[in-house]
């Protein structure tokens, strides 16, 4: 049985490609994908067909276009404004797009939904509107808070993710899905985490600046044009390194803002340790001054198909756009073997109550 799957806020696809990609998972056929980001829908529909499409969710429910049936509606509404790193959160209009997400999952007949967010949203009163809501419209929920790494992805990524399901349709869920991979302490039986080698340690140094005509991974692999000072800023982090020790090493080099705050930031201007799993990737992985960007022992920051890699993103995967666009893209991306996992609980759920129905 194949299901039928709608992904809303929908980006490159990652949660998608979890979903329908035997390789994560399966067994579910992407049917329609909306996003407001035009180039992240190029990438979908490059990936996943023409169906997807670039509009506003608030304006496509208030014109009554069409929205096809379905047997799971899947998306992450915005997150920034649940996230930490925004510190105007309160009153945020994007914390409401949940609304309409669950408009789409009532009017494609979805028996099944899935949420993904920060892991902030898990405490927030904005969940237990969702969970309110949702049990209006006939749907119980589960949720928890899932670490990337316990799932086959190169990367400590926290992320909430809620399973709606009609209680009248489903009435067993395993949730959340078994780990398949376990912190390297000798606890469990499970293979170790995947880390930062395992993900990008075949590659080379990256040649030019640009995005490539050229066979998959060598065309995101591309560097930048440091300047003199920033070279010397990457050159004065020692492996694990971060801005401390910047400043340590270079004191004459290090912002002036940097030496004034002498707590907090510890990832910033940080390098990747290769023998871990890397820090959540983020749309400016290409700016080491937002995070623990820096590659593990080359004087540079990590380039978009590491970046890409680290996401758990395979290099068959096509991506369209800018430089910024393609990083925007891959930042904002559900893992897809997070993705993966969380199909396969979806699958057999939805396997069940197809059982029970027969």
């Amino acid at each position: 049985m194949t299901y039928r799957l709608i992904d809303l806020f929908a980006g490159a696809g990652g949660m998608t490609l979890g979903f329908t990609d035997p390789r994560f998972c399966g067994g579910f056929e992407s049917v329609w994908a909306l996003d407001i980001d035009a180039s992240a829908v190029a990438t979908h529909q490059s990936n996943f067909g023409p169906h997807a499409e670039c509009g506003d969710i608030e304006e496509w429910l208030a014109s009554n276009r069409p929205i096809p049936a379905a047997d799971i509606v899947v998306g992450g509404p915005p997150c920034q404004g649940f996230s930490l790193l925004n510190k105007q959160r309160i009153g945020d209009q994007r914390r409401a797009l949940w609304l309409p997400f669950l408009d789409v999952v009532k009017r494609s007949g979805a028996s099944v939904f899935v949420i993904e967010n920060v892991a902030e949203l898990r405490a927030s009163p904005e969940y237990d509107q969702i969970k309110s809501y949702a049990r209006k419209m006939g749907f119980d929920i589960v949720s928890d808070v899932l670490l990337a790494a316990d799932y086959g992805a190169p990367q400590t990524r926290r992320r909430t993710v809620i399973v709606g399901y009609l209680r009248n349709e489903i009435s067993e869920v395993n949730f959340p899905p078994l780990p398949t991979h376990a912190a390297p302490n000798g606890q469990s039986n499970l293979p170790p985490w995947r880390t930062v080698r395992d993900a990008i340690g075949d590659l080379p140094k990256p040649i030019g600046t640009e995005i490539r005509k050229m066979r998959t991974p060598y065309n995101l692999h591309f560097g930048r044009t440091p300047t003199a000072k920033s070279l010397a800023r990457y050159r004065a982090v020692p492996p694990g390194g971060n801005r401390f020790d910047l400043q340590r090493n270079a004191p004459e080099i290090t912002p002036d803002c940097w030496i004034r705050k002498t707590s907090g930031g510890t990832d910033l201007f940080g390098r990747l340790w290769w023998d871990r799993p890397s820090v959540t990737i983020r749309t400016e992985f290409f700016k080491p001054e937002k995070g623990r960007y820096l590659h593990p022992d080359q004087d540079r920051p990590i380039t978009h198909r590491e970046a890409a890699r680290l996401m758990g993103f395979p290099d068959d995967f096509i991506f369209q756009g800018t430089k910024v666009d393609i990083a925007r893209q891959i930042g904002n991306a559900v893992p897809p073997p997070l993705a993966g996992a969380i199909g396969l609980c979806v699958r057999q759920l939805l396997d069940a109550a197809m059982k029970a129905a027969a």
